[in-house]
Formats: structure tokens, C-alpha cells, sequence
């Protein structure tokens, strides 16, 4: 598993050098690289492969993009993401929030419509970098539960109102891989994002 998830994390940074390498190199007068920022709301819960049921947990997340054009109608935008994620959980008037926090580096590849509307999808690879339990008003350290990489896939739409380099933009983010230690239950991370960004310099191109 640890080989897989490292193979998988050097697989995305090979995505991604290459489509800058790409979109430097492109002959198109499209091709060119603009960068920005994002944040929003998540609304995430975790999945079982047994009868347990969680509940979804509001959080937030943000960070930096870039914005590759290769030609008129495609894109390949790379993302540096800190996502707070996780899941609620009640038992017999028990409250459990579970916070999951993660730097996720999305690649999306995009189709672009001419008035602004682009779909996309790609992979995702997300680092864990905290991991807590809270139970009713305590909270305990859980990092060392789960796995520090989780694995894939993004889906999703978002416009940009040109040309002011202002969008919105949703997501859906569905865990491939199992972030539990323990591998007596298979868990994976599912998620929906809502946010907002700003392209620097996307009014001037």
C-alpha cells in the first residue's frame, strides 16, 4: 500500500511538470499560465464497507491554482488545497465529530466553453496532516488511525465570469483509497466542495 501511494504521488508531480512543460512550449496563442486563489465550504462525511452510518460534517477549505491553457477549449489546472474534512457521528445522545485535515494537490484537466462554463475532472492526491476526535468537548489525537496519503478522484463544473478572472466552482471529491491503519474496515473519504476563486490577470488574456 505505502509503495502504491508513493507511486501514485510521484505519478501526479509527473502530471503536472509536464503539462506546464506543455502549455510553455505551446505553439497555440492561448498557451499560457495564469495562477490563483480559491476557498469555500465542504460538506464531507467518511464511507464504510460496513453498516456503519456517519453523518456529514461541514468544513472549509483553500489555497492556490494554476491555470494552463492548452489550446482555445482545454485546460490543465494543478491545485495546492488545505481541505478540513471529516464526518459526524451520534450513539445514544453521544456527539463524535471526526477532523480530518489534508493539503490535497488536485489535477484537473478542463473543457472550456466559450461563455465562461468549463467542466473537469482528475485525479487527487491528499496529505494528512492532523487527525482528531472530538466527543462531545474532548478531543484526542487520532492521527496515527489513519493512513498519511489518501487517493482520488475529482469531478466537478465551474465558471468564470469574464472578464473580471472572478468564478465559482463545484466539486465533487470521491475517495479510491482506504485511509484507515486498521484494515478491518475499508473507509474512504467522499466529499462535496462549494467555493469561490479569482484568476490573476485572466481579464488581460
Amino acid at each position: 500500500m505505502k509503495k502504491t501511494m508513493k507511486f501514485l504521488a510521484v505519478f501526479t508531480t509527473a502530471i503536472l511538470i509536464a503539462g506546464i512543460a506543455g502549455a510553455q512550449h505551446s505553439d497555440s496563442p492561448r498557451g499560457h499560465v495564469n495562477f490563483g486563489i480559491k476557498g469555500g465550504i465542504n460538506l464531507y462525511d467518511v464511507h464504510h464497507d460496513n453498516s456503519t452510518k456517519y453523518n456529514m460534517a461541514t468544513g472549509y477549505h483553500f489555497g492556490f491554482l494554476g491555470h494552463i491553457h492548452f489550446n482555445r477549449q482545454f485546460a490543465f489546472q494543478p491545485e495546492i488545497i488545505l481541505s478540513n474534512q471529516g464526518a459526524r457521528y451520534t450513539d445514544e445522545n453521544v456527539n463524535t465529530r471526526y477532523i480530518l485535515d489534508y493539503i490535497n494537490i488536485p489535477v484537473m484537466f478542463q473543457y472550456m466553453f466559450d461563455n465562461g462554463f468549463r467542466l473537469q475532472a482528475g485525479p487527487q492526491v491528499g496529505f494528512l496532516i492532523n487527525a482528531k476526535s472530538k466527543i462531545n468537548n474532548n478531543v484526542t489525537n487520532i492521527k496515527d488511525a489513519y493512513n498519511p496519503i489518501d487517493f482520488g478522484l475529482s469531478i466537478g463544473a465551474s465558471y468564470v465570469f469574464p472578464p473580471t478572472g472572478f468564478g465559482i466552482d463545484a466539486r465533487f471529491n470521491l475517495g479510491l483509497t482506504d485511509i484507515n491503519q486498521d484494515n478491518s474496515v475499508y473507509s474512504t473519504n467522499r466529499g462535496l466542495q462549494l467555493g469561490i476563486f479569482y484568476i490573476f490577470g485572466h481579464s488581460k488574456n
